[in-house]
């Protein structure tokens, strides 16, 4: 079998390019992010400080997105993209500068993060929004589970690498290479040519109102976004606050590398399963069954923490990864396979937020570990969890999702 007949959305010439073109932003994203968390624990020794800057990186974006969703509707979706890609390699060389000068500061970070933050908000719901137009709807699972690969096979190799050049160089290089990454999708953006047009028939807030709207009346969609809300929120925040794991476990930088490629390595295994549904096929009690064992795989992660096991934690990690990534993937598809086509771009950047609940999640848990510890106070936002899990697991329309298939008009 092909890797075009496992993964039918690389058979379509543009989508192929612009998922190539995504490796460099997201992965220049991926280094970026791991620099900034490794620089500010650096500066500062503190895991609060730590999840101020995922705050940093939540907050604005978290706010940005119902406006960002709007703006993914009313106007042309690739100038769009343009406009946010530019200011993103203009923010990260902004930060590669004052690194390089050896005058940068915590608070600094933490602006310039807020700053990229606010513009993701806007870029985030419309490539969900832009996507979609490049493939036929028979091909959006391959579509949505290569968006996936993406994040975590970046996941997998850049935490390693950047581990490495921040052993060997600084952070200073490790923001240039992301803002080189971000200038590979501003050339491929450039070269294609798909004019995506919006619709601005209504006033903006009335376009913000209709999407949020038809989320709360559509309890598929209402209890999913809120479940998936909660899995970055409570499940994911591990992972801006892997430099203090690794701190505990004595790992240093080689060391916090590899716990990062290991959750990158459990993602694309993940992945892979996801991938293996077939059209038809009931998937929804899989997916709660796997935020579930995340859940175990997660609680196993801490208590390893505490012995401490580098090993066992390296184990736990992986597989509490991979059970995330099934989860999100079939969230994600069954709300890109649902949400009608004029409402996409607000509904999806609405479901984006998701995405920006990991960094916020490690205030909470930053601000929890500073009382009680790291571990401990991760074990604490499992607790949580659960008990969201029971409520808004218990849907029936969300255990009889079902995969999309057919050519449907997107």
């Amino acid at each position: 079998m092909s890797i075009i007949d496992r993964y039918p959305a690389l058979g379509f010439r543009l989508y192929r390019r612009y998922w190539l073109a995504s490796l460099g932003s997201v992965g220049g994203w991926q280094i970026a992010a791991v620099a900034m968390g490794w620089l500010v624990f650096d500066l500062s020794g503190s895991a609060l400080d730590l999840g101020i800057l995922g705050a940093a990186m939540a907050l604005p974006a978290i706010i940005m997105t119902f406006i960002g969703g709007v703006i993914a509707d009313r106007f042309e979706k690739r100038s769009v993209l343009l406009m946010t890609t530019s200011l993103h390699v203009f923010f990260l060389v902004l930060l590669a500068c004052l690194d390089v000068l050896d005058s940068i500061s915590v608070a600094q970070i933490w602006l310039v993060a807020a700053a990229i933050s606010t513009v993701s908000g806007i870029d985030w719901p419309t490539r969900q929004a832009f996507f979609p137009h490049l493939i036929d709807r028979d091909a959006l699972l391959s579509a949505v589970a290569l968006n996936s690969v993406l994040w975590q096979l970046t996941r997998m190799v850049v935490p390693a690498v950047a581990g490495l050049l921040i052993a060997v160089y600084d952070t200073a290089l490790i923001f240039a290479l992301a803002a080189m990454g971000y200038g590979v999708m501003l050339v491929v953006l450039l070269q294609i040519r798909l004019r995506l047009p919006g619709t601005r028939g209504t006033s903006a807030l009335a376009q913000i109102m209709e999407g949020l709207r038809f989320i709360a009346i559509n309890p598929l969609f209402r209890n999913l976004i809120l479940l998936c809300y909660a899995t970055m929120l409570f499940l994911s925040a591990y992972q801006q606050l892997m430099p203090a794991f690794a701190d505990l476990l004595g790992a240093g930088p080689k060391g916090f590398g590899l716990l990062m490629s290991a959750s990158g390595i459990g993602s694309i295994a993940g992945t892979v399963v996801s991938g293996a549904i077939k059209p038809g096929v009931l998937y929804g009690k899989y997916m709660l069954g796997a935020a579930a064992l995340a859940v175990v795989m997660l609680s196993a992660f801490a208590v390893s923490i505490m012995l401490p096991s580098y090993f066992l934690a390296l184990l736990f990690v992986l597989l509490a990864a991979a059970f995330m990534s099934v989860f999100l993937i079939f969230s994600a598809t069954a709300l890109q396979a649902e949400v009608p086509g004029e409402l996409r771009g607000r509904v999806l950047g609405i479901h984006g937020i998701t995405y920006s609940l990991m960094p916020l999640g490690a205030l909470l848990i930053g601000a929890l570990a500073e009382v009680y510890g790291t571990p401990q106070a991760m074990l604490m936002g499992l607790a949580g969890y659960t008990f969201i899990w029971l409520g808004m697991g218990s849907s029936v329309s969300i255990k009889q999702l079902e995969q999309p298939r057919g050519s449907a008009e997107l």
